[in-house]
């Protein structure tokens, strides 16, 4: 009799009760082969709404759909067994009414199996937040720099650098872990209200652009592996260059193509040896 190992995916309470005890680590993925290689590492996979900007090459994240997400996201969490995955919620699908909402949220679980939603918005939209959560969605909460925001931040702008700023901020951040979010999503903020933050709250707080003092941090993994077309972004480090690697196979191939050394026999069918 075979005996097979069954692999347990990490948790939404796994991911809080590791506040004050390790680091979260947490990449964006969109797509099975990349999300199955993250697997192996990661806490929990992003699948967030940059897939607008990285995969299909929009100006922004505004225009990608419910239905585009929940279809990402169903193909991570198949090609995943072991971390967390939390989904987007894209423009649109949420600021109307907690009961839309509520619609799309489920919807998004629903057809992908993911584990989580990230909404973006703080203390107004805390109410969300809570209808979300007493009926079985989990939350993570997200402040600061919001992307879907951008035409009202005036562009992809650090926020929080003024005390007034920094303040409302701060109280976003209490209303959303007020609300019952299980963590907190802090983007291009400034550095001491991101540590202020952390410090105040009982739930996780993932940095991007934030502070080291944070319970974890994401990034967009095409910045960190240098697929991202244009400049990097200042809270990013380019830690392998993926890029090099797959031009350098581009071009043996091509290579092989034109000099007719690639297919040979061997990669041909019916071909008696």
């Amino acid at each position: 009799m075979s005996v097979h190992t069954q692999i347990k995916r990490l948790t939404i309470p796994q991911l809080q009760a590791m506040k004050g005890e390790q680091k979260i680590v947490s990449l964006t993925s969109y797509t099975a082969p990349f999300a199955r290689i993250l697997d192996e590492v990661v806490d929990f996979i992003l699948v967030g709404d940059s897939t607008a900007m990285v995969g299909y090459d929009m100006p922004d994240t505004l225009s990608i759909t419910v239905d585009m997400m929940a279809q990402h996201a169903k193909a991570v969490v198949s090609a995943t067994q072991r971390c967390a995955v939390v989904v987007d919620m894209p423009f649109g699908s949420f600021q109307e009414s907690p009961e839309m909402a509520f619609r799309h949220a489920a919807k998004l679980l629903r057809v992908s199996g993911a584990d989580s939603v990230k909404i973006e918005g703080g203390e107004y939209l805390a109410e969300t937040t809570r209808f979300l959560v007493e009926r079985g969605i989990p939350v993570l909460a997200h402040i600061g720099l919001m992307p879907q925001y951008f035409h009202t931040m005036g562009g992809f702008k650090a926020q929080g650098l003024s005390d007034e700023a920094a303040e409302r901020i701060y109280q976003d951040a209490l209303a959303q872990e007020a609300a019952g979010a299980w963590g907190i999503v802090i983007e291009g903020t400034a550095e001491p209200l991101a540590r202020r933050i952390s410090e105040a709250v009982s739930i996780p707080t993932i940095g991007i652009g934030a502070s080291p003092a944070c319970d974890g941090q994401v990034l967009v993994a095409e910045d960190i592996f240098n697929l991202t077309h244009g400049r990097i972004p200042k809270f990013a480090q380019q830690f392998s260059d993926v890029a090099a690697v797959i031009r350098e196979g581009v071009t043996a191939y091509a290579t092989g193509v034109r000099e007719g050394s690639f297919p040979s026999l061997d990669h041909c069918f019916g071909v008696k040896k």
